[in-house]
């Protein structure tokens, strides 16, 4: 199911006097076609909107990855983390990280096909459904919640990247939409978005019996999101509560478990996983297509267990943020005065987030060395830990690709409880609701210290995490809950902190940066201090007032036209 998935496909073969023109012969139902009369059953709509969740990965199947997990777009162009691999290698992506932005750079083109595909897949769904007959109240109600929360995320991918992007629901038939009015003003299509995941909320049951499909609690934490980008903060809080008290949610007991396959998707009744992309390999696609295939690139390089790409390395400054004071608490503005040494006490989130050298790789009995890094003079001696998966995964992780060890059955995360929990903290921030705002951190905090034991693995020693075992000799871990918020600043400096240390590596930082009001002054200081580290960072014209929004495609304006007018506009600062 590729491109446009009612798209019928019509075709007569003409065998030369072998057929005549008969009334017959008209009458044949067109072959191999994808429409109402073959898609229109339960069976079909479903087959129609599993598509969509496919999509999820960012990868349809043509062209460059669109990354769901946006580790382009939210951790390489932060402060989270270098384009890594090569100087050689992935030359456009360099661009990308040092605010060397073009409307014509093909990765953007492909971020944007891949949500609109995804988009168009939603409401094909939603359009089968309304002219199917003989469906079930029950059934009808689930599916259209589970399309238009699609619909909705997809929207909400494209409004975080472009944000001036045209809404597109099921029933449109103009495929040439503009983004601005007559008077020339951007249309925001923020409002649709929500109204898509409001009505998501009130269709969608709070459990679904297969694992993956979206829930009510998916749709109100999408829901407060999408207001909390827009600043409504009271609207943002009424709905992540939704979410809270609903009962649903847990957080697990390891930080690590939703990031293993055998509990990604929840242990011991406790579910974490809010959405994500259901990975799978070893189930005969070709290529292992539906295994976390845009992912594949940021496994660590060279004489590692995975082989490679070495994309996506963390950057020193997000290794120094783990380090923590005496009370086991964040350093803020000083964290990064100096590298991290091993003398220094560390939260224990870095050891899940960071390969480090000398520290153990999961369960992979053996410790990280620079010799897994392809150009560590280029981008460091880090590689991304995060979405890796564990010895023994193995027989059915691994599926055929280039370089099969890439690709795993392991999840892509997009939404989980802990980032939830750290959204309501904010908007209570915002809302001087401070001791709310503490309470809800201390939760994250407190799981942060509780992995006694990682998940594959009976003897954590191997797994690199113990908080107060004295058999570790490669860090000292320590980390605190808050004793008090004082006031509103120290408050939303600590919320905002702790969203980095919980959710580096999961293509959330940029965009929060963005949102915050504060990407130019964060990313412009810490280019300073990273070009004295990372000599190529000095090519860099620094974050500029038109990078608070990526340029839109050129390709897209260019196919936007009706007669010689674009129907897209492009984004201030990039015409």
């Amino acid at each position: 199911m590729n491109r446009s998935l009612l798209i019928t496909i019509l075709g007569a073969v003409m065998i030369g006097g072998t057929y005549s023109c008969k009334d017959k012969f008209l009458d044949v139902a067109p072959q191999n076609s994808l429409n109402q009369a073959t898609l229109g059953s339960e069976d079909g709509i479903n087959a129609v909107l599993i598509s969509a969740y496919a999509m999820l990965d960012g990868w349809d199947g043509s062209g460059p990855w669109g990354q769901g997990s946006n580790w382009i777009y939210g951790d390489i162009v932060s402060d989270d983390a270098y384009k890594g691999s090569s100087p050689d290698d992935g030359v456009n992506t360099e661009g990308t990280e040092l605010f060397i932005w073009t409307p014509t750079d093909p990765d953007l083109d492909s971020k944007f096909i891949a949500d609109y595909e995804a988009i168009s897949r939603s409401n094909s769904t939603l359009r089968l459904l309304k002219k199917t007959d003989g469906l079930s109240d029950d059934f009808r109600k689930r599916i259209e919640g589970e399309a238009r929360l699609l619909r909705g995320h997809f929207h909400f991918d494209l409004y975080k990247v472009f944000k001036n992007i045209p809404f597109y629901a099921e029933d449109d038939l103009d495929f040439k939409k503009a983004n601005f009015d007559e008077a020339g003003n951007y249309i925001n299509p923020i409002t649709k978005i929500i109204a898509d995941f409001e009505a998501a909320a009130e269709l969608l049951p709070t459990k679904q019996a297969q694992v993956g499909r979206a829930t009510q609690g998916t749709a109100y934490a999408y829901l407060g999101k999408a207001y909390l980008y827009n600043k409504q903060y009271a609207e943002a809080k009424a709905a992540f509560d939704q979410v809270v008290n609903s009962g649903v949610y847990d957080l697990q007991d390891c930080y690590h478990s939703i990031f293993s396959v055998p509990e990604e998707n929840g242990v011991n009744g406790k579910r974490e996983s809010l959405l994500a992309f259901q990975a799978s390999s070893s189930d005969g696609a070709s290529d292992a297509q539906n295994a976390n295939y845009t992912d594949r690139l940021t496994f660590p390089h060279g004489g590692s267990p995975f082989g490679c790409c070495g994309y996506r390395q963390p950057s020193q400054n997000l290794v120094n943020a783990y380090k923590v004071d005496d009370n086991g608490l964040p350093l803020f503005d000083t964290f990064n005065d100096t590298e991290l040494t091993s003398s220094d006490v560390v939260d224990p989130r870095l050891d899940w987030v960071v390969c480090r050298p000398g520290v153990p790789v999961l369960n992979w009995d053996v410790a990280y060395s620079t010799a897994w890094v392809r150009a560590p003079n280029y981008a460091g001696p880090f590689s991304n830990k995060k979405n890796i998966y564990y010895q023994g995964m193995e027989e059915d992780g691994i599926g055929a690709s280039w370089v099969p060890a890439d690709l795993s059955q392991l999840n892509v995360q997009i939404l989980r409880y802990s980032d939830v929990l750290l959204m309501l903290a904010e908007a209570e921030v915002e809302l001087n609701n401070l001791s709310r705002a503490m309470e809800l951190v201390n939760m994250v905090r407190t799981r942060a210290g509780n992995c006694a034991q990682g998940p594959m693995q009976s003897d954590y020693k191997k797994v690199a995490v113990p908080i107060d075992d004295s058999g570790i000799t490669w860090a000292t871990y320590r980390v605190n809950p808050y004793t008090s918020f004082p006031d509103q600043d120290y408050a939303r400096k600590a919320v905002r902190f702790e969203r980095r240390l919980e959710l580096a590596m999961e293509g959330q930082r940029f965009f929060d940066l963005r949102r915050y009001g504060i990407a130019k002054q964060v990313m412009n200081d810490y280019m300073a201090v990273e070009k004295t580290r990372r000599s190529y960072i000095a090519k860099s014209p620094g974050y500029q007032d038109k990078d608070d929004l990526f340029p839109l495609p050129q390709q897209e304006i260019d196919l936007s036209r009706k007669g010689n007018v674009p129907q897209l506009k492009q984004n201030p600062g990039w015409e």
